[in-house]
């Protein structure tokens, strides 16, 4: 009988980048119960206090983490993981969540993306370098999950590309498919080939409102398009056999 510790996983959901769509894969594969947030509990996919609770009583079922937990959060776990994510282009990501919040939110329904962007609440907890924060938090700075407000400096870009190179597998929302089909490969898992979840429906916006939001959140921009070269890098290493 061996007494190794169970393979673990977690998954950095970083919103709006077909997180949603690979959890639903996930359940499929492992079963709701291995999975947190368990499907009953959705609420809890950004509060690191309730993660850790649940941890404390259920480490032994749960085999991946899910949820908009950064990256630092494994640390905060204390135990080890095969760490996955994906990551998508910085103004799309930003304009599906105005939308998606438009949607789901009837008080906003017509409101103007621009109004909602401007919404200092979400700008600083959803928008502004999302995708940075996710990686470049540290335990010490974490206060508040993904919420947690930044100053940003250049050390935070940096420490995000850093901390990307550190995980395990990194996918690209725009290459979903061979994101799952890598994750199949590498692990055995069964994920099928179910559409991507949760696309809110194409919406114009100004030029003028693109380049502002790429402006507002230039460090996102750069940790994308490291992350661009990241994945073709990694590829080409496995295609070479290297």
């Amino acid at each position: 009988m061996s007494d190794a510790a169970p393979r673990r996983f977690f998954f950095v959901h970083v919103q709006k980048a077909a997180g949603t769509s690979l959890v639903f894969r996930l359940r499929r594969h492992f079963g709701r119960a291995a999975i947190y947030p368990p499907e009953s509990d959705r609420g809890n996919t950004i509060l690191v206090d309730d993660l850790l609770e649940r941890w404390r009583t259920h480490r032994d079922e749960i085999v991946v983490v899910t949820g908009h937990f950064p990256l630092c959060t494994v640390e905060i776990l204390g135990a080890s993981f095969t760490t996955l994510t994906v990551l998508r282009e910085p103004i799309e990501r930003t304009l599906s969540y105005l939308r998606h919040h438009r949607d789901l939110t009837p008080e906003d329904a017509e409101k103007p993306l621009e109004a909602i962007y401007d919404d200092p609440f979400r700008f600083q907890g959803f928008i502004h370098n999302h995708m940075v924060k996710m990686f470049s938090l540290t335990p010490e700075e974490h206060t508040a999950g993904m919420l947690t407000p930044v100053q940003f400096t250049s050390r935070h870009l940096e420490r995000a590309k850093q901390n990307l190179a550190t995980v395990d597998v990194v996918g690209l929302q725009e290459r979903f498919t061979d994101f799952c089909t890598e994750l199949s490969s590498r692990f055995g898992w069964d994920l099928g080939n179910e559409p991507t979840l949760n696309r809110t429906r194409p919406f114009d916006v100004s030029d003028a409102f693109r380049a502002r939001i790429a402006e507002d959140n230039a460090m996102d921009v750069e940790l994308y398009a490291f992350a661009e070269q990241l994945v073709e890098q990694r590829q080409g290493r496995a295609t070479s056999g290297v």
